[in-house]
Parts: C-alpha cells; sequence; structure tokens
C-alpha cells in the first residue's frame, strides 16, 4: 500500500507542472496580471477605488496611494469619526452594503439591527463548533458560514430582501464565531480554559470583540476606537482582490450566498492574502531576535539584506509587509495605522518596537535597490504594521487574520450584491490545453 501511494505522490507533481514556457507562447497572464504588474481587467465596480498608479501614454507611473469606498475618501471617513469620536466600522458597513452614508437615524437603526442578529441560533456553538473544533480560526469561520444555510428557511432565494437580511446576519455573527471558534480552540488543542461570555446588547462591533475575548471584559475606550480604525481599514478593497473575485466568482454561478462568502473566507485565509500579517509577524520575530541593537541601522540594513539573499529569515529572500499589488508611492492604509499606532505605542513599552518597525520600512527600499538593482517604487502596506496594532491589544496571533475576515466580510456582501444585480453572466475565464490525444491502452496491457 505504501508502494502505490508513493507512486500517486511522484504523480502529483510530475503530471501537474506545466513549462513555463508555455505561458509566454500563448500570452497567457498568470494570476490575470499584465508584465507590469497591473491586473487584467476583469469588470467594472462602484464600490470601491484602489488607485496606486497612473498609466501614462500606456506606461505605469507611481502615484500616492487612495483608497475610495463609494466615492468617500479613507481618510475623510477615518478622520470625521475620530473628531467626533464616534465608531465608525459599522458606518462604513452600512455604505458599502447601500451606496449612502447613513444619517444620525438610519445608523442607529443599523446598529440596533446588527445588535439583534448578533447571537448564534439555538445549539449552533455546541452542535457546529464545540463538537467539530478545529485548529485554524479561519477554517472553522468558513465551515460555520456554510453551516449556517441549514438555519435559513429559504437560503437559495436571490431576492433584495433575503440577501440583505442574511448579509447583516453574517457581518454580525462573524465576531461571534471567531470567539467562540478561538475559545473552542484553546480547550481542545491549548489544554487552556474556555471562557464564553454573554453577549451586551449596544455595543459597537469593535468593543463586542473586546468584551467577548477577554476574560475580564475590561478595554478602554481608545482601545475600542483603534480596534474600530482596524475594522475600517479592513473593510474593502475592491473587486480584483481574490477573497473578493472569489465572492463574485461564486455568485455568477448562481450559488447561494453563504456558498460565495465561506469561498471569501478560504481565499483570505491563504498566506498570499490576508494570512500575509503572520508572516510579517514571523518576520519581525527573526530580526528581533538576530539584530542586537535595533536602533543601529546599519545592523538593521544588514540582515536585511541577508533576508534578501535568501541567507536569513525563513529563506523566501521576501521582506514582509512592503510592495503591494497596486499600490506604489504609499498605501493610504498603512499610513493612516502608522499614525495611529504611533500615537497609542508613544510612551509605552511597545514604542521601541514601533521605531524598528518604522526603520524596516524606510531602509528596505534602499537596500532592494543595492540588491535587486530594479528601480521598483515600493512602500509599507497595511499588514507592516496591523500585527503590531493587535499586539498593542492584547489579541492572540491565532486572531489577526479571522479579524480580517470580520470587517471584510462588508465589502464581500456590497461585490455580490453587485455581481447579483449588473454581472449576469457566469465567469468562465479561458485555459489553453497543452494537451495531446493518446490511444487508449486496455487495463490488461499498462
Amino acid at each position: 500500500m505504501e508502494g502505490f501511494k508513493e507512486t500517486m505522490y511522484a504523480a502529483f507533481k510530475e503530471n501537474n507542472v506545466i513549462p513555463p514556457e508555455y505561458f509566454d507562447k500563448y500570452s497567457v497572464k498568470r494570476g490575470l496580471r499584465n508584465p507590469d504588474g497591473t491586473g487584467v481587467m476583469a469588470g467594472v465596480t462602484n464600490i470601491c477605488n484602489v488607485h496606486g498608479y497612473v498609466l501614462d501614454d500606456g506606461e505605469k507611473k507611481p502615484a500616492e496611494g487612495k483608497l475610495i469606498f463609494r466615492g468617500y475618501n479613507i481618510h475623510d471617513l477615518i478622520e470625521k469619526t475620530i473628531s467626533e469620536d464616534r465608531f465608525g466600522f459599522e458606518e462604513v458597513a452600512y455604505l458599502l452594503l447601500t451606496g449612502k452614508l447613513p444619517t444620525l437615524e438610519q445608523l442607529a437603526e443599523f446598529n440596533d439591527l446588527l445588535s439583534d442578529n448578533r447571537a448564534l441560533p439555538e445549539n449552533f456553538f455546541e452542535d457546529m463548533i464545540l463538537k467539530a473544533p478545529s485548529r485554524d480560526i479561519m477554517n472553522k469561520m468558513a465551515r460555520s458560514t456554510l453551516a449556517l444555510y441549514s438555519y435559513d428557511n429559504a437560503p437559495e432565494s436571490v431576492s433584495p430582501e433575503h440577501e440583505i437580511n442574511t448579509a447583516v446576519s453574517l457581518i454580525a455573527k462573524m465576531p461571534v464565531i471567531m470567539i467562540c471558534a478561538y475559545e473552542t480552540k484553546r480547550r481542545y488543542f491549548s489544554e487552556d480554559s474556555m471562557i464564553m461570555h454573554h453577549l451586551i446588547k449596544g455595543l459597537s462591533t469593535a468593543e463586542n470583540i473586546l468584551s467577548t475575548l477577554r476574560s475580564d471584559r475590561k478595554f478602554t475606550h481608545e482601545e475600542a476606537k483603534l480596534l474600530d480604525l482596524m475594522l475600517m481599514l479592513h473593510a474593502e478593497h475592491g473587486g480584483g482582490n481574490n477573497s473578493t473575485f472569489s465572492c463574485r466568482v461564486l455568485t455568477s454561478s448562481g450559488t447561494d450566498p453563504y456558498s460565495a462568502y465561506a469561498a471569501a473566507i478560504g481565499s483570505l485565509k491563504g498566506a498570499r492574502h490576508g494570512g500575509a500579517n503572520h508572516k510579517v509577524t514571523e518576520m519581525y520575530g527573526y530580526i528581533k531576535s538576530n539584530v542586537s541593537d535595533w536602533t543601529n541601522e546599519d545592523e538593521l540594513a544588514e540582515y536585511l539584506r541577508k533576508i534578501l539573499k535568501k541567507e536569513a529569515g525563513d529563506r523566501s529572500g521576501l521582506i514582509y509587509g512592503m510592495g503591494h499589488a497596486v499600490y506604489t508611492l504609499s498605501d493610504p492604509r498603512a499610513v493612516i495605522l502608522k499614525k495611529y499606532a504611533g500615537e497609542m505605542a508613544n510612551g509605552t513599552e511597545f514604542e521601541k518596537e514601533f521605531h524598528l518597525l518604522e526603520a524596516i520600512e524606510r531602509l528596505t527600499p534602499l537596500v532592494f535597490e543595492e540588491i535587486k538593482h530594479s528601480g521598483k517604487v515600493m512602500c509599507a502596506n497595511i499588514d507592516m504594521y496591523s500585527g503590531f496594532v493587535y499586539r498593542m491589544l492584547g489579541i492572540p496571533e491565532d486572531l489577526f487574520t479571522p479579524l480580517f475576515a470580520v470587517s471584510r466580510m462588508s465589502g464581500w456582501c456590497a461585490h455580490r450584491f453587485e455581481e447579483l444585480n449588473s454581472g449576469k453572466r457566469i465567469i468562465r475565464p479561458a485555459y489553453k490545453s497543452i494537451s495531446h490525444e493518446k490511444t487508449y491502452v486496455d487495463i490488461k496491457k499498462r
């Protein structure tokens, strides 16, 4: 039996590798990306604009990054809620779902609607989470999303009422599912205590997360506002990112919302997408362990050179948290997060770490040019600072990517709505076959 399985294992790679020259021969744009790194145009959207470069006579030129939700700059959305000292994620979620900023009355009603929808169905936690624990929180969130299909009386309906109700329900329930999955993992796989708190009505999404995550339920207003900022920044990022595109692809097939959203969660779980924040944290650990003086930029630069040469870190040759598929001169999310992370770190035990991240951000482009000689313009992306913020908030690494999913559910819902109303055709790109017909061989002669 082992020999038979080894044969199958060998075939896994032997018969599934396409020679690179075929991609050039047939002008295949791997990853749906053009040679200059820009994305292949696959759709039109009115939900979000991710601006990171300009095309001048067909040539890609760097530009300051902009992130626009339904026509509103993310800077304005965040600065207004901070200046008025109120939570903003719910306002952003409403904007994404409806295309309009809510009035005070509409926002209050939307907050109440989310609060009323947070509780999981009766026995859902016991039957769907506790009895089938997972070592990976994202895996459990995806499975729980699919399981909610069974609790819906009309899960295949695509009426506006059903789509809106399902979206609101999932946006509300994702934080609860996340915490339940995390506590279950602690009990089963970490041999730790599982603490399950009752939900408190009237809390914002950020407050609800901190209240149910912390054993003593205590948190400061500043901590909740910083987490709210994270949720706003992660809520949406255009139709071309992998998880949102996955949601739109499944939606175009005519499948139910639970299947589409579960697929998006599965995509976000990947290390090349939402899971990238884990790689930044891992790299940060290598740097802290191997650079004796964090304030010595010569020593830090030398270690960054070793990372790029695949002599240090995870030997991938990548400096995680730097560079982005769209942004060139700046990632607006990273710019905003850096500002408020620095303010919160000031005067605390985290201040030294914050300055180390700043130095990595500043030195990486210089070292990259020295080693690669590519002239590539690069900036820090949001992952450079997101893990740091979560650590300041005492949030375990297990929840870094799940929190991303909690926030991004609102964007996925908006894109599903748009695909349902405007797509009208199943997404089916072409693949060039390079196989040749073979003469069938009788089983006795093989």
